[in-house]
Order: C-alpha cells, then structure tokens, then sequence
C-alpha cells in the first residue's frame, strides 16, 4: 500500500526530473549525443555507469517502503543523479521509460547458480552439461517469457502517481544476446574451454542453435510489438546511449531497425583460429541481423579485430582495459565505428581516495591514442566508491581537463 508520504515523494522527484530535463545543460548534452553518434561530435562523451554502487550512491536517499513505489523512486532518482551530482554526459529524459525484462532458458535449460555464502557478489553456474558429445540431445529450443505482469503493474502505479506531472512510457533497450555467456553458463568456462579441443563440431552447432533462438525471439518481437526504436535516451547496453537519425524513430519496427549488442568475453583465452571456426560464424550472423550493432565488453578486440571489424552496421566498439589501445586507435581511426573506452574501474573502485595524478596519465593515454577517432568515456565495474561521492565528480573533471588540453576534434 503506497502512503500519501511516498506518493509526495515520488511526484517530487518526477518534478524535480522534468525540471532537469528541460534545463539548458541537459538539452545541450542531448545535442552532444546526437552529433557523437552521428560521428559528427567535437569531442569526447563522459558517462560514469552508476548501477554498480547504487547501494552507495542511491539507497540511503530511498524512502519509500512499498516495493513498487521503490522501484519508481529508485528509477527516478538514478535518472537525474550522473547531471546533477558528477555532471558527466549521462542525460535525463523528460519521461520515465519503463521496459517489460524477460525470463531466458537457453537451449531449454533453467540456469541455476550458487551464492558465496558471504552474501557477497561471488556466484558459481551449476553445470548442467559436462560432456557435450555424450549429452548433445539435451540441447532444445530456448525459451523466452516476457514478464507483462510486472511491467504492467509498474507502469500502471508510475502512470497513476505521476502521469499528470510526465508522460510513463514503454521503452526498450537494445537487443542483447551474449551467445558465449550462454555457453558458460550451461557448462561453465572450463568445460567451454575442453569442448572447444574435443567438440568442436558440436560447440559451432550449439551456438547456431543460440543464434537461431535470439533470432525466433526477436521475430516474436516484431510479431507482437514488443520492438520499440532505440534512438534516443534508450540504453545501448555498455552503458552507452542510442541517440541517432540513422534508425526509425517511430514504430513499429523490426530487428533490422533497432540498436543490438554482442559480446564474447569468455573467448579471451581462445585462439584466433578456433575463435573464427568455431565461434565467429553464429556471432557473424546475428549480428547482421541488427540495424546498428554495439560490440564488446572486457574483453580485449585487437586480437579478433579483423572479424569484429567486419560487421557492416558496427557503430560502437568497446576498447576495455585489457585492449591494445594504440592497435585499437589505429584501427579506428577516420572510421565509422566509436573508440568507446573502458577506463580501469580500479581508479573509482579499490582505493578511498582518488590518485589523480595516475587517473589523469590514464586518461590522457587514451586521448593520445585515440586521436582521429570518435571517443566516448564510458566507467564501468566500479562496485564501490567508498561512499565518497565527490570522488566520482572530480574523476569527471579531470577527464575533461584533460579533453581540453589534449583533444582535437
């Protein structure tokens, strides 16, 4: 049962979200992103990705008790608190956009894990294949179930408390299919590791068939209008954001019309050879399948770039901490695909205060080495900030000190 003091709270804050929204900086950054993803910006974006120290940065100011008005609450407020409190290039939209999450089995199975018994982050995947030659006929058809009833019971509550104040929207994210996290999570990394020398035949097979399966889901998509444009404030996973004129803004769309994101970051130990026989057909044909495609997360594309680069539609290329940046600079440079850098998170994350004076080399390394190319900022994995706040804002400004001194458009 919502209290009238949290349906003050959450008009307050929607207010408070619209005012922002609507303000100069806000609606000049907005224009940023548009000339940035249209490769046409003058310098750098800067995005702190906020979800991971959420519990520092956002929990203590929650005060709603009711778990729907919770949701919307910590929806809000992490939706103004990159502009007003680290002023980063991370806008606010003057709605509140809320997507329908789905359930995933891939291949059938129903993922299982283990916690650390700390309550801590650690988890292990319960291996539901060890031998993929001797247990091949357990692979099925993946499912996908669309979670409607939370989405709607959501979206009715925002749309009740704060409908008259902003428009509650449907919206969706990019498409995201992840084929080798599927893998490992069926049986694990090493056992990925094994099959790929003793399988691989039936591997290749495996991930066609997860292939085929995101494909048959986002059909279902389109079939039944769930496909929502991505050419806005939408995510594009990797803490990235959608803005372009290149996609329909209007729906109903399909695949072909929408932001996709891939990753392979439990190939990082895999040879170039087996990575392009064995992995790379089924992540070479779902990625063409999307209308602008957004690739990689930790692990580091110098090593498989001739194929990554590949993709017609590869708009955004993520350049990690364990990337070859001066490789990755020139392999990107006056091409139409972004130079978007993952900063170590080990700056933010492990120690109480800020070196400045080795963020600041960090970044400026970056600068140097991705001269000519389009560049974005993207922080990611920081899992605590140490409840130092301020910590995070002085990182911003040192970024765009240095952008100052060393970058040419």
């Amino acid at each position: 049962m919502i209290t009238s003091k949290e349906r003050e709270v959450i008009r307050d804050l929607a207010k408070h979200q619209l005012e922002v929204a609507h303000s100069p900086k806000n609606q000049e950054r907005v224009a940023l992103w548009k000339r940035h993803n249209a490769l046409q910006g003058e310098r750098p974006v800067i995005h702190i990705e906020v979800d991971n120290f959420v519990k520092e940065a956002i929990t203590p100011r929650m005060q709603c008790q009711d778990p729907v008005a919770r949701w919307i609450e910590g929806r809000l407020r992490h939706s103004v608190i990159n502009l007003t409190e680290f002023d980063d290039d991370k806008v606010v939209p003057d709605y509140l956009g809320i997507w329908v999450d789905r359930n995933y089995k891939p291949l059938g199975f129903n993922i299982q894990t283990q916690q650390a018994s700390d309550g801590g982050l650690g988890h292990q995947f319960e291996h539901l294949i060890n031998d993929l030659g001797e247990e091949f006929d357990k692979l099925k058809s993946s499912e996908f179930e669309m979670k409607d009833d939370e989405f709607q019971e959501h979206f009715d509550t925002a749309f009740e408390l704060i409908g008259d104040i902003m428009p509650v929207k449907r919206v969706m994210k990019s498409l995201y299919a992840p084929m080798t996290q599927d893998v490992v999570h069926i049986m694990g990394l090493e056992n990925m590791l094994y099959t790929l020398y003793d399988y691989p035949d039936e591997l290749r097979q495996m991930l066609n068939m997860i292939a085929d399966g995101y494909i048959a889901h986002h059909e279902m998509l389109e079939r039944k209008g769930y496909l929502l444009p991505t050419t806005g404030f939408e995510e594009t996973n990797q803490g990235s954001l959608s803005f372009t004129d290149e996609l329909p803004s209007e729906g109903p769309v399909t695949t072909s019309q929408v932001w996709g994101f891939m990753d392979s970051q439990e190939t990082v130990g895999v040879s170039h050879e087996m990575f392009e026989e064995i992995i790379w057909p089924a992540y070479e044909r779902l990625g063409q399948t999307f209308g602008l495609l957004s690739y990689g997360c930790c692990e580091p594309l110098d090593p498989v770039w001739d194929l990554i680069s590949q993709f017609p539609n590869l708009r955004k290329a993520s350049i990690s901490p364990w990337a070859n940046e001066e490789k990755m600079g020139e392999s990107l440079r006056g091409t139409r695909t972004i130079y978007q850098r993952k900063p170590s998170p080990n700056f933010l994350g492990v120690d109480e205060t800020l070196d400045e004076d080795a963020w600041r080399a960090h970044i400026e390394h970056t600068l140097r080495c991705a001269q000519g190319c389009k560049l974005e900022f993207t922080s990611r994995d920081v899992y605590t900030i140490h409840n130092n706040l301020g910590k995070v804002s002085r990182a911003v400004e040192i970024i765009r000190e240095s952008i100052d001194k060393l970058w040419q458009a």
